[in-house]
Formats: C-alpha cells, sequence, structure tokens
C-alpha cells in the first residue's frame, strides 16, 4: 500500500500540471455509529491550466489505512466533492479504530495526477447499554416444570464506553411478575415452583438495563415452560463441509440438515432447527432443516476476498417437548468462477512520438490501467491480443507478446513516404482477454500521433546567386529569383527579405523582394554608370530556421547616355572668300559620353548646312573634331543666306555595323552653331595731300552666349551715358550741319576714277578713325532693345531713336547698295 502511494505522488510531480487539491490535507471528525451519508469532509480540485475535467469517478479514496470501506466521496459538481460514511462498515469508538487517513486520488483525463491525506478521527457518543447476542433480540427460555423456585437466568449486558466493565448497571424488570424477580446485578429468579400442566406454559418479562448516566435498554425474556425432556436431539446429516460457487442465486438450497429426537417416541413433538452463529448469507428452515442462500455469495469483493471460509453452527431442538437441544458446527466453501472479464481503467490512448524515437521505445505498458476483479488464478489472469490497426503494421509491437508492453519497431520518420501516406498518424487496436473461459474480450484503442522534429536546415538551392539585368530595364522588371527549401515536413511557409545591400545615393533601395516567392524586382532603374554591380544578402526564415545567401547583381551597361560636347552653342562670324579647308576660327568640338568610347563618335550636320559649305573633320572615330568650310560661298549664283544655323549631331554609333546598328542602342547629342557669312568691306579713297589709302574691313564675330560679359560692364557705364548724354547730342547735331555744308559745296560725286577730295572732307574721315566702329547688331534678352557693338573691341551702343544718325546724301553715282555698304559715316555712331 505505501509503495502504490509513493508511485501516486511520484505520477502526480512529474506530471508538471497545476492539477491539486484544495483543503487537503485536513483532519475532520466524525461521530461513532454516525448513519451512511454523513458528511465527513468537503473539498474541490483546482484544475490544470488545459483546464482538462476530472475523470468520472475521481476522486476516489484510496488504500486507507487500517483498510475499510466506511466511507467514499461524492461528487457535487464539477471540481466540488464530499467525504460521506457509506454505512457499510459501523464506526465504533470503543472497539473500532479511533482514526482513519484517507489517501484522496484525483485525476484528469489527460493523465495529471494529485493525492492527499484526510485524516478522520472518530468522536466518542455516550451509548446506552447493550445486550449481546441473541438476548439483544429477545431471548426464549425455558424452564422445566417443577423446577424449585429459585435461579432462571443471568441478563448480562454491556455499556459500550466500559471495554472493561468496571462499572455496574442496573437491571430491573420492566413489567413486573409474581411468578420472577430480577436481581440488581441481572439475575432472575423464579420465585414459585412452576408447573407445564397448571397452565404456566410461558412468560413474556422485559427486562431493563440502566448505566451510571440513567441511559436505558430493554430486552424481552420469554420464559417458556417446557415437559421434562432428557434427551437431546441427534443429527442425522453425515456431511460436514459444503463447496459452493459464488454468485449462487438466492435462495438456492446448498444444505440439508436432519436431527431425530429419541423423545419422540415418549414425546411427541417436531425439531426446531436455526443457525446458532451470526450469518447474513444463510438461513435456515425451521422444520425442514433446509439451508439456503440468503445473500450474494461474492467471492471477489468483501470478506469473501479475504476469506472464503463461512463456518456455522446449526442448533436444533426438539418441540414441544424436552427444551433438549444439540449444536453441529458446518462449513461452506465459497468458490471463485470467471465472472468478471478483464477491466481497464482507460480504454482509450492517445500517444505523441518524436519522429526520430529508438526502436524498442515502450510506448505504453497496459499492465497499469488493466485488471480483473477475480479472486483465485487462473480466473484472474489475462493477456493482450496482438496489435492491429490502420499504418500499425511493422511500426508497433508488444514485447513480450501478450504482455500488454506496446514498443516501437518501425520507422516514424515524418518525412519518410509511406509514412506521409498515413499522414504520420497510427491508429492500434489491442485486446485484453481472460485466459480462462469464458474468455471475455474487451478492446482497447490506441492513436499514435509522430511529432515533427527540426532535422533539417533551411538551406537556398544555391551557395550564391548571380544575376545580370540590363540598366535601361523599367522598374518592376524581374532580375532573378532564389528559393531556400526545407526538407521537413509539414513544409512551412518561407518568407524572404533583403536584409543588406541594394542601397544607391540617390534610392534607399533600388531592389524588392517578393517575401512570397523570392523573386527580385528593380523598385526603380538602374545606373549601371553609378553603380554597376549591388552585392546583396537575401535572408530567408520558416519561423523555426534562418538562412542567408548573398546575391550579386551585375547592372550590364547599355547605350543609354547621349554624347555631351563642349561648347554646346557657339558663334562664329567668317569673310566670304575664307579658302576652302580652313578650320572655321580654329573651332574645336571635344564630346564625351559616359558609354561609349571616343572612337564610337559620329559626326553629321542635319538642318542649316545649306549648300553643304560646312563640314567636320574627322566626321567619325574622335572625340575631338573640327568646323571646316567645304567649299566655297558664291552670293551671285548659289547662295544667298549669310547667317547659318547649323544643327550638329553626334551620334555614338561609329564602331556598330550596319546590321548592328539595327538591333543597338544608339544615342545622339545636338550642338548648335551660328556662323556668319561677311562679305568684302573694303572701300579705297585717294587724295592728293597726303594720298591716304583708308581701309575698314568689318568682321562680325559675336556670339550670344557671351553677350553678358560686356553687358556687366554696360551696366557700369549706365551712369555714365547719361551723362554725357547731352553731349552727343550736340554733337550730332554740329556734325549734321559740318556734313551738310560740305556736301553742298562738292557738286561733283565721286567717280569710278576715286577723284579727290576737299581738305574738310579728310578731315571728317579722320575723325572717323577715332570713333568706334560698331560692326554688328544684336537684341539684349533682357530688355529686347536693338544694340550696335564692336567685334573687335567690344564697345556697345543702343540703337535707338535718339542716336540714330539721318542717311548721308550720296556722294557719287555708285549703286547704292555698294555705296553704302563701303561708306564710313554710314557706320558712323555715337
Amino acid at each position: 500500500m505505501q509503495g502504490a502511494f509513493i508511485v501516486l505522488v511520484l505520477l502526480g510531480i512529474t506530471s508538471g500540471e497545476a492539477l491539486h487539491l484544495i483543503h487537503l490535507p485536513a483532519t475532520s471528525h466524525v461521530a461513532e455509529n454516525a448513519p451512511p451519508a454523513t458528511l465527513v469532509h468537503t473539498f474541490s480540485v483546482n484544475l490544470s491550466v488545459s483546464l482538462s475535467p476530472v475523470i468520472p469517478g475521481f476522486p476516489m479514496v484510496i488504500n486507507p489505512r487500517p483498510f475499510t470501506e466506511a466511507f467514499r466521496v461524492n461528487r457535487l459538481s464539477a471540481t466540488t466533492f464530499e467525504v460521506v460514511t457509506t454505512g457499510k462498515e459501523q464506526l465504533d469508538f470503543e472497539t473500532g479504530p479511533k482514526a482513519f487517513d484517507l489517501q484522496i486520488y484525483v485525476k484528469d483525463d489527460v493523465g495529471v495526477t494529485d493525492v492527499q491525506v484526510l485524516t478522520v478521527q472518530v468522536t466518542d457518543v455516550n451509548e446506552p447499554p447493550q445486550f449481546q447476542g441473541s438476548l439483544a433480540q429477545g431471548l426464549n427460555l425455558y424452564i422445566t416444570e417443577r423446577t424449585n423456585p429459585g435461579f432462571i437466568y443471568q441478563v448480562e449486558a454491556f455499556d459500550p464506553e466500559d471495554t472493561s466493565r468496571n462499572i455496574p448497571l442496573r437491571y430491573f424488570l420492566i413489567s413486573p411478575s409474581k411468578n420472577f424477580r430480577m436481581s440488581a446485578n441481572g439475575t432472575l429468579f423464579s420465585t414459585t415452583e412452576l408447573d407445564f400442566e397448571a397452565g404456566h406454559k410461558s412468560f413474556h418479562l422485559l427486562v431493563g438495563v440502566r448505566d451510571s448516566r440513567d441511559l436505558e435498554a430493554s430486552t424481552a425474556l420469554q420464559v417458556t415452560i417446557v415437559n421434562i425432556n432428557d434427551e437431546i436431539p441427534l443429527f442425522t446429516s453425515p456431511r460436514r463441509v459444503y463447496s459452493i460457487p459464488e454468485e449462487a442465486p438466492l435462495g438456492t438450497m446448498v444444505a440439508n440438515i436432519t436431527a431425530v429426537d429419541p423423545d419422540d417416541e415418549g414425546f411427541p413433538g417436531h425439531l426446531l432447527y436455526s443457525i446458532a452463529t451470526t450469518s447474513s448469507y444463510f438461513m435456515v428452515d425451521q422444520l425442514t432443516g433446509t439451508i439456503q442462500v440468503a445473500q450474494r455469495l461474492d467471492r471477489d469483493a468483501g470478506e469473501l476476498r479475504q476469506n472464503p471460509i463461512i463456518s456455522l453452527e446449526v442448533l436444533v431442538k426438539d418441540r414441544p417437548s424436552g427444551g433438549q437441544e444439540n449444536r453441529m458446527q458446518i462449513t461452506f466453501i465459497v468458490e471463485d468462477i470467471n465472472d468478471n472479464p478483464a477491466t481497464c481503467r482507460k480504454r482509450t490512448f492517445s500517444i505523441m512520438l518524436p519522429e526520430r524515437a529508438a526502436n524498442g521505445t515502450l510506448l505504453l505498458d497496459l499492465n497499469k490501467f488493466c485488471f480483473d476483479d477475480d479472486s483465485e488464478a487462473p480466473n484472474n489472469k489475462f493477456n493482450f491480443t496482438t496489435p492491429s490497426g490502420a499504418g500499425s503494421s511493422r511500426r508497433f509491437s508488444q514485447r513480450p507478446a501478450g504482455s500488454g508492453r506496446i514498443v516501437l519497431i518501425g520507422d516514424l520518420d515524418y518525412e519518410n513516404p509511406s509514412n506521409l501516406a498515413a499522414g504520420n498518424k497510427y491508429s492500434v487496436m489491442i485486446q485484453v482477454q481472460d485466459v480462462a473461459p469464458p474468455y471475455y474480450k474487451k478492446s482497447i484503442y490506441i492513436s499514435i500521433l509522430t511529432r515533427p522534429e527540426n532535422e533539417f536546415p533551411l538551406i537556398f538551392e544555391r551557395s550564391s546567386y548571380m544575376f545580370d539585368v540590363p540598366e535601361t530595364r523599367p522598374a518592376r522588371t524581374q532580375v532573378g529569383q532564389v528559393r531556400a527549401t526545407d526538407r521537413d515536413f509539414p513544409q512551412r511557409p518561407v518568407v524572404y527579405s533583403i536584409s543588406r545591400g541594394g542601397a544607391s545615393l540617390q534610392y534607399p533601395n533600388i531592389f524588392w523582394i517578393n517575401p512570397k516567392t523570392g523573386e527580385l524586382q528593380l523598385i526603380t532603374k538602374a545606373d549601371h554608370e553609378t553603380t554597376p554591380v549591388y552585392i546583396l544578402t537575401v535572408e530567408a526564415t520558416n519561423g523555426e530556421d534562418r538562412s542567408s545567401v548573398t546575391v550579386t547583381v551585375n547592372i550590364v551597361g547599355e547605350n543609354d547616355e547621349k554624347p555631351i560636347c563642349t561648347p554646346n552653342f557657339y558663334f562664329m562670324s567668317i569673310p566670304v572668300d575664307l579658302k576652302v579647308g580652313t578650320n572655321i576660327q580654329n573651332f574645336k568640338l571635344t564630346c564625351t559620353d559616359l558609354d561609349s568610347s571616343p572612337r564610337s563618335f559620329r559626326y553629321s550636320i542635319g538642318s542649316g548646312n545649306i549648300n553643304n559649305h560646312f563640314a567636320f573633320s574627322p566626321n567619325a572615330g574622335s572625340n575631338i573634331t573640327r568646323l571646316l568650310l567645304a567649299s566655297r560661298f558664291d552670293y551671285s549664283i548659289l547662295d544667298t543666306v549669310r547667317d547659318y544655323k547649323l544643327l550638329v549631331y553626334v551620334t555614338d554609333d561609329n564602331l556598330l555595323s550596319g546590321r548592328t546598328k539595327a538591333k543597338a542602342l544608339v544615342e545622339t547629342g545636338t550642338v548648335t552653331l551660328s556662323v556668319k557669312v561677311i562679305p568684302h568691306p573694303v572701300t579705297t579713297i585717294t587724295t592728293p595731300r597726303p594720298r591716304i589709302t583708308y581701309q575698314i574691313r568689318r568682321e562680325n564675330i559675336f556670339s550670344p552666349s557671351a553677350w553678358y560679359v560686356p553687358f556687366i560692364i554696360t551696366l557700369g557705364s549706365i551712369v555714365l551715358v547719361g551723362l554725357l548724354g547731352s553731349l552727343m547730342v550736340l554733337l550730332a547735331k554740329a556734325v549734321y550741319r559740318h556734313c551738310s555744308s560740305m556736301t553742298r559745296k562738292d557738286k561733283k560725286p565721286l567717280t569710278k576714277t576715286r577723284s579727290t577730295k576737299s581738305t574738310k572732307r579728310e578731315a571728317m574721315v579722320e575723325s572717323i578713325q577715332m570713333n568706334s566702329v560698331f560692326d554688328g547688331e544684336a537684341v539684349d534678352p533682357v530688355t529686347g532693345e536693338i544694340y550696335e557693338f564692336n567685334s573687335k573691341t567690344g564697345a556697345r551702343k543702343w540703337k535707338g531713336p535718339l542716336t540714330q544718325l539721318p542717311s548721308w546724301p550720296e556722294p557719287s553715282t555708285q549703286p547704292r547698295g555698294t555705296a553704302g555698304e563701303a561708306s564710313v559715316p554710314k557706320h558712323t555712331g555715337k
């Protein structure tokens, strides 16, 4: 018993759950002789974390010390219980144990247990005196007729509180009789001689007894006067021992006791049979002596399990005369039969095993759950059949056979295809069977689940990845795909992420990875010239494992950059008679391309190259080229344009073949050049004294892109121009008057023979040399006003109504256009 208690306590400790009994251990009291269902103690159960309910039939009382069946546990609710008396055993303070240690054992449906001790102490209650044996039920006294007055019977009772019987009791007759007297010590006396024939056949007396606390008890005495009978009855039954099977039906005759009375010859009468000893299992027919079963004979429970032998003392008396009796001891042996099948406290089991459990692992020992209530072998012996069930073949067995020890003999690898087909779940059915007829059977069902273990790491299909993506691909272009796998089942979803890399100066992230598929995409266009290679660290996780891999993304360079040339805009002026092949103003075009070599450039002139006067040398294969005059200007027949706006195309396809050019990417840059052709402005004037020839050549080299340099100087001179404005007006008027008078005196115009001019004319020419020659015009981009400038000195002046001089009269008969072009005063200004 103590060992079983230790095992149960260890099971409760190792369960690791929070199931435990509340209000236990404890000590309770119960009064002796308490009736059945008397409340002894109330307690409750604190369920475990899983809230698994208490198994029906639990809590229970186990291993009471001393052993008793006087208590049981009643369920009040799912978690509240009470201990009450059963009434199967009388709780006697004086004769029985005064305290019981009851082990309260509880168990929920997941196997979590707890054991606590309830100590029940029996309290003493003052009880009235008691008559023992048959005296307690009333006693029949037989007195032979003509017996002398005197002692008849000594009545004895005892006080339950006085086990030593040292406290005197007081006896008395409740119903006084003139024929009898009762002494204080319980002696019954007859006061007269009793005559059977005189009608004194029987007397009914009530005897009382009183203890020191005035508690009373009574019993009845039936005093029967019998005829004189000096012979005792004789038993004629030779058999003394009887064997009977347990569970014999009530009323079954198990023995027939017979006797004869020798006095019957002289004193006719009948014999009376009775059982002298106290026994509730049998009853005897008083007239026939037949003994029958009066109570269920269960060999497997109660006192019969401990001692199957029942001894009876049969008493026979002769009646109606004599009063003689005889006794005989008979013995009944209750034999065990196989009437109880093997029973298991639990018939369904659910077991979870790790997939790497070793062969020979003990899964379940059914002997701990199964038992047979039969008391003797072989009726209480049983074994277990071979396991069977879906998926259990060659995976589970008993070792040894029939022992009920279920062990693993096969492979539970979660990734095994055959195990996958079974769903890694197996059902085992086994039967517990008696070894004796009628071979009762009961089935037990075991469900075995495989718990997967993390055996394999999460790994990528490659140790590293390398992808190439052209730099011209747009956003959302798929770069490549990574994939990580885990050979463990069940498969867990893998989540991908970029843990490091993939940033640029302009964008914090260049790439995006689909967390479910591992597909790597561009977030924006990549630039090979900025970052040609990205090294990413891609991480994958499935909730259990984590792995990373290096992904190298090469940004493949493509021809997506246009050539850039300096200068991008330029203004040039050239004389009309510039020699063919001359590098115009030593102009040089220098070009660069981030994704093309210097040899890939090709130069061409698009719009503006009228009559193809201009060309580049070299026109391909170099990043530096010069602008050349390719053909002469002929304004007499072909040419009419003097201001050329050349749109130059710089293409980076020089190294590509014709077939490749149709497929490859080609980028073209543009340069704008302004070229102004200046005609011959030469005019020769001869004078007699001194003969001086002045040749004024105008060359317009104004570049619109450089207007702001003199403009800044002009802004600083605005104040000075304002102060000198009035002087300029006066000077213009004086010149006008002087020139008008000279024109009127010179009546002969200039001829082609270049005749001499007057002295005043020469003075005018000399004054022109002192003034700035403005040989070009331009529009101010800020104000929109027109100003004139000197292409050599940079001098400028606004061209407005106040500063423009009136037209000079023609000095000769030459054509107006030619004279105007060669006339110095035409271009004189302030």
